[in-house]
């Protein structure tokens, strides 16, 4: 696989008519120097250039977050420091070689930076993540590395991983077992995988096939039991299985803001019944497991 043309042929999405704009608007923000905080909410301060809201709303929808940029308070559909404090005690990067699948607008990337490691590489293939992970970093000026490709191309990579990150991405897969098998290959000697995907009760070995969609969202082929997950990993390569957490999204983690301007959790869910989606299967609950590629 080339991926030096595929970078060259993704780069070409940045002016799509409906990115260039931003784009545009990310190349008249000034330089400087601002402070940087890197906690539940990533916070930039100092003398803030003109029309930093302006700017902000025009690269909307933020699903991850929250950012508070100057005075411009970004209330992202995902409160996204309730999962990476949930994993915090999991996981140590220092002077490890670290990659998030599906990394969105970065803020996972940014808030890992206060480990230390080696080498952070953000995988999406989505121009307007990419655009406002650019426009974050702006400020922040990091060193973290942004690349408009999929897990499809991590095996092809130039780099092995030590630490993976793959958080809900699994079930937007047709093929779960293909995807965990790029994650495998993407890993060094030793290496780990950090997963959370949505997962069904049950002791059997079997997995939910929505009809058409899951909690309004159509892209979900797939939402196993824990056991069924595990085999799935196993029959992927890795060694090693934990379970480390497990959860139930509530309103406070994934809610409807005027950062999104659309529908969240709330209307997912039968109005009659949260434990349930509004198409009558179990409400999303989440596993979080570390996979390890070889434990030797």
């Amino acid at each position: 696989m080339n991926l030096k043309q595929i970078r060259i042929d993704r780069e070409k999405w940045m002016t799509w008519k409906n990115i260039l704009p931003l784009r545009e608007a990310l190349e008249s923000l000034q330089e400087g120097t601002w402070n940087v905080e890197l906690g539940d909410v990533i916070k930039i301060s100092g003398e803030a250039p003109e029309n930093i809201q302006e700017i902000a709303k025009l690269m909307m929808p933020w699903r991850k977050g929250p950012f508070e940029l100057f005075d411009t308070y970004i209330d992202s559909e995902w409160q996204s420091n309730i999962k990476y404090n949930l994993l915090g005690k999991h996981f140590s990067l220092k002077d490890r070689r670290v990659a998030d699948i599906g990394c969105n607008n970065g803020y996972y990337l940014f808030r890992m930076q206060e480990d230390s490691p080696k080498l952070l590489v953000g995988f999406d293939p989505s121009p307007l993540y990419k655009t406002q992970f650019d426009f974050v970093n702006h400020f922040i000026k990091s060193e973290i590395v942004y690349e408009l490709l999929g897990v499809e191309h991590l095996e092809f990579y130039e780099e092995k991983f030590d630490t993976i990150f793959c958080l809900g991405v699994l079930y937007h897969r047709s093929d779960p077992v293909a995807m965990l098998k790029s994650l495998f290959k993407g890993l060094d000697k030793q290496g780990e995988v950090i997963l959370d995907t949505f997962y069904i009760e049950g002791d059997d070995e079997m997995c939910l096939c929505p009809e058409s969609s899951y909690s309004k969202i159509p892209n979900i082929y797939f939402v196993p039991t824990i056991k069924a997950l595990k085999n799935w990993c196993l029959r992927a390569g890795f060694s090693s299985f934990e379970v480390l957490e497990t959860s139930v999204t509530e309103a406070n983690e994934q809610r409807k803001t005027e950062w999104i301007d659309g529908q969240s959790l709330e209307d997912f869910l039968d109005p009659n019944d949260s434990t349930k989606t509004v198409e009558g299967y179990p409400a999303p609950a989440r596993v979080y497991v570390k996979l390890i590629k070889d434990k030797k």
